[in-house]
């Protein structure tokens, strides 16, 4: 009987966005963690090529999905979360730290009681800790904020799917400036991370290739992330991340995509509701990020 979950990736390099189909080998039980719907922020067009080639390969496997995972509420592409569950079925589930990300940006997107922020918009909210079955797998929450409030990490049998807690070791980790995030918070999720077994595999949200890298990759080890991350390996202290974390993260633009992401992964990928004239429109907050 297997306990260790099966892998298929999916990179959608508009947005270096890597989303990860697990699966127990035993019985074709699935999740889907970190999905992206193509988004044409010149044109304001929804298309569903990448969630379509994910949707294609779960039915050419023959496998059933049980869980839409989220990692946390993106900043970077759009979740297809609503369009998987409708295409393929199951459960779409974010950390309970998602409240308060809708709470800080309620008021900028005056999302109204469609936007939260009561995480009604997820079919479940997951406390640290939180455990459930995926087939013969045991799947275990790790809350692991800094990067922001919500964000989660998925332990899976020898596999922990982490979101953007951190990068590709030649890369590093992910910044802690958006609402709610916080780097001293970030680099003892990290060290969480870090307990885990050295042979874990760690699979991560985006690849940004890394200069003198030739290919973009999204899967790493415990090991080699606590011996060679440029930004938070071993002996690396807790006032030195920070201090390089904060002056890092002042020199970075938003992402290109952050305001169509935010008020729509809020919602749990769910656009907001039709104008009067069945539109649907993304607002631009002005002077508010």
């Amino acid at each position: 009987m297997s306990r260790q979950p099966a892998v298929e990736t999916f990179f959608h390099e508009p947005t270096f966005t890597a989303t990860h189909v697990a699966w127990c080998t035993d019985t074709g039980k699935a999740a889907i963690v970190d999905s992206v719907r193509d988004f044409c922020h010149r044109s304001g067009r929804l298309t569903d090529d990448s969630a379509a080639e994910v949707a294609a390969f779960v039915r050419s496997n023959g496998l059933t999905v049980e869980r839409i995972l989220e990692t946390h509420a993106h900043a970077d592409h759009l979740s297809a979360a609503p369009w998987l569950k409708q295409a393929l079925g199951g459960r779409i589930g974010i950390g309970r730290g998602i409240v308060d990300v809708q709470h800080a940006f309620a008021d900028v997107f005056d999302s109204g009681p469609d936007g939260g922020p009561d995480g009604a918009q997820f079919d479940d909210l997951f406390g640290d800790g939180a455990r459930f079955g995926l087939g013969n797998l045991a799947v275990e929450v790790l809350h692991t904020p800094g990067h922001t409030p919500a964000c989660v990490s998925y332990s899976i049998g020898d596999a922990v799917f982490v979101g953007d807690t951190i990068f590709m070791p030649d890369y590093g980790s992910a910044r802690c400036d958006f609402p709610g995030g916080d780097a001293r918070t970030l680099y003892r999720s990290v060290h969480r991370l870090f307990g885990l077994p050295d042979e874990t595999r760690v699979f991560l949200c985006h690849d940004y290739k890394a200069p003198g890298r030739d290919a973009f990759v999204w899967q790493t080890t415990i090991g080699e992330e606590r011996q060679r991350n440029i930004h938070i390996r071993e002996g690396v202290d807790e006032d030195s991340f920070v201090e390089m974390r904060m002056n890092r993260d002042r020199t970075l633009d938003m992402p290109l995509l952050i305001i169509p992401s935010i008020q729509v992964n809020m919602r749990a990928g769910h656009m907001p509701p039709a104008e009067s004239n069945g539109t649907i429109y993304l607002k631009v907050p002005l002077n508010r990020l």
